[in-house]
């Protein structure tokens, strides 16, 4: 009989030791952001597809935030569809890719470079014909990732870009070096994540909501459900989630709040307000700020900063979905209809 999620669990519980890794890798990404700084540019693109492109967000919050230089999501197909051929000059491209292999993404790269940009690949593959197509490479180490759901490499890509900003900056982030064993201590809450996966045995459809850092995080947690589970799942901003998509929302609809501590949480207070008033069935994955909230809690405090919980916070997603899926007889490892590297053009 087939284990199902055997490759998905093994590659959640191996973050801590490739947070391990990467730190002790990190000069190569250090090299890489000074010399991409004394290129000066003026403006980030990223690009990106699935899962890399939710950690391509959470790197434009940081080029926004830290550096405070605009930033933007590309949409590959204006130039592979579109045939567009934007004035770079001066600008950033920064391609996440977990395989380095997606034929739209290496062209993207490629035109961008023929377009004026210097193009900087985030990738799990040193080989790829990504790396070939650009003119800068980080090597995210997450090592082989077997399950078609991607974990790993999402975290590694999003602790390689946090190292990659704070280098530009010259910045000592003493905080990253906490990680590993905050992941460890995570994994270990397996009980935790056995009762929440269970609660949601019942259902078909759910929402999940965050804000600032944390809404990259909800997007990825959305994207595995969906992909993992099969289940109806949608992923909004906190923002967002006030307007329109509210009308979803009874007091049987389960929602998920990404919460942690910091401004973002602060900013989440009305939604969370009115997610309480809306839906008996309320789980937040949250800070010490908000311990109390929800109708189900699962208070993940480390005091290592807002910009770092992504990395954490998915990780306990991470586990509550791999259960979520176990539980209702899929494989979380082979989801149906589905391959490791997406062929897109």
């Amino acid at each position: 009989m087939t284990l199902l999620g055997v490759h998905m669990a093994r590659e959640i519980n191996e973050q801590s030791e490739m947070f391990q890794r990467i730190l002790d890798n990190s000069q190569h990404i250090i090299r890489v952001a000074h010399a991409i700084r004394d290129t000066a540019p003026r403006t980030v693109l990223f690009a990106g597809r699935g899962t890399s492109d939710h950690a391509a967000l959470y790197a434009k919050y940081l080029t926004e935030i830290e550096l405070g230089l605009p930033a933007g999501l590309m949409s590959p197909s204006t130039i592979t569809t579109y045939g567009a051929r934007p004035n770079l000059k001066d600008v950033l491209v920064i391609v996440v890719s977990q395989s380095g292999g997606s034929p739209d993404l290496v062209e993207t790269a490629t035109v961008a470079r023929e377009c004026g940009a210097t193009v900087l690949a985030v990738t799990n593959n040193p080989d790829s014909a990504l790396v070939s197509a650009v003119n800068f490479h980080i090597n995210v180490f997450a090592g082989p990732e077997l399950a078609v759901a991607a974990t790993k490499s999402f975290t590694a890509q999003m602790l390689s870009l946090r190292i990659f900003f704070d280098a530009w900056l010259n910045k000592e982030h003493g905080e990253l070096h906490q990680l590993p064993e905050r992941a460890r201590l995570l994994a270990s809450r397996t009980d935790e994540f056995d009762v929440i996966a269970s609660s949601y045995n019942d259902i078909s459809r759910l929402v999940v909501t965050g804000r600032g850092y944390a809404y990259p995080t909800a997007l990825e947690a959305s994207l595995k459900i969906m992909e993992t589970t099969y289940l109806d799942a949608h992923a909004f901003s906190g923002a967002d989630l006030l307007h329109g998509p509210m009308a979803l929302i009874d007091e049987t609809h389960p929602v998920i709040a990404i919460a942690p501590d910091g401004k973002a949480f602060s900013a989440m207070q009305p939604v969370l307000e009115r997610l309480t008033s809306s839906t008996d069935r309320l789980f937040v994955l949250s800070g010490a700020q908000g311990s109390n909230l929800g109708n189900m809690n699962f208070t993940n405090s480390h005091n290592l900063g807002e910009d770092l919980s992504p990395l954490l916070d998915i990780i306990a997603m991470q586990n509550i979905i791999l259960r979520m899926a176990v539980n209702r007889g899929i494989n979380p490892d082979e989801p149906r209809g589905l391959k490791k590297v997406t062929q897109t053009w």
